[in-house]
């Protein structure tokens, strides 16, 4: 089994403004996008689920037009991580949880994506800590979670540690609030969970001021795509399952990004089985230089 057998690539959310121009056929319908996507990639993460918990017929649909192997992310609504902030939302994290198991074994990783807190929301991390840490037991059993802060400074041994006692992942971002991945790695065990969950997020704000058509890539980030690919290279080196997300903001056109990632991990796993080869040739003639 190839190490790429472990990564799931996909984009956030399916749909955007200017696919229809250079992604999807052109005369598709809006109803055929999800089987065509389906078809080029193995992953999507939901995005229409962070503002509200989608109807049952709809979750239905999804399973319906995807293959068996296919994958499903999804976004916790911010009723949840924005508005309630973990407080007394237990009814409707079940009722998500609930909707979203009818796709059955093709439901990934549940994403709580939380926002940047100043401190008027909460004066210490610690107090956002505790909250997490009164929380967290509370998840539902049998599902993957992971959790995104906006708070590089919050990072660290003890919210890695917190959710690696609940094998909840730590969700590793390009955003320009964050630290860079190779940074953070450097500093602590990222890896929280048996799964890893990486968002090639991008400066939103930055690139609107350039397009705000999602039909083609505007922006070069091949220097930053190459330092995510070198990482989760790393990680899948670990036999970690990595799903890796990118989202249009990344550089104008996600599914562009992803075909170049692919090509760049590809690469390095090229020159690694290569230095792997040249090793265990060495070895090979030297124990027959020994006999």
């Amino acid at each position: 089994m190839s190490e790429l057998d472990h990564l799931l690539l996909g984009s956030c959310s399916f749909t955007a403004e200017g696919w229809n121009k250079t992604f999807y056929p052109p005369g598709l319908k809006s109803s055929g996008y999800l089987g065509y996507y389906s078809e080029q990639f193995k992953t999507v993460e939901v995005d229409s689920t962070f503002y509200r918990i989608p109807a049952e017929r709809t979750v239905r649909g999804w399973f319906a037009q995807t293959p068996d192997d296919f994958t499903f992310a999804s976004k916790v609504p911010r009723s949840i991580t924005h508005e309630a902030c973990m407080v007394d939302c237990d009814s409707e994290l079940n009722a998500f949880v609930q909707v979203m198991s009818l796709l059955q074994q093709k439901l990934g990783p549940l994403l709580f994506q939380f926002p940047y807190f100043n401190k008027k929301a909460f004066l210490r991390p610690q107090e956002f800590f505790e909250r997490l840490r009164d929380f967290l037991p509370k998840l539902p059993q049998g599902f993957q979670f992971a959790v995104e802060i906006r708070n590089t400074a919050w990072v660290g041994p003890e919210l890695l540690d917190l959710l690696r006692k609940y094998k909840v992942a730590l969700s590793l971002i390009d955003h320009p609030w964050m630290a860079r991945p190779t940074e953070l790695m450097r500093k602590d065990d990222v890896v929280t969970a048996d799964f890893v969950y990486v968002r090639m997020l991008g400066d939103r704000y930055a690139i609107e001021e350039v397009t705000k058509s999602w039909d083609k890539a505007v922006l070069d980030r091949s220097r930053e795509l190459g330092e995510w690919a070198a990482v989760v290279d790393g990680l899948l080196s670990r036999g970690l399952k990595v799903y890796t997300y990118v989202n249009n903001h990344f550089a104008g056109h996600s599914p562009e990004t992803m075909r170049q990632f692919l090509a760049m991990l590809r690469e390095k796993q090229k020159c690694s089985q290569g230095r792997e080869d040249q090793v265990a040739n060495r070895l090979s003639i030297e124990k027959h230089r020994v006999v």
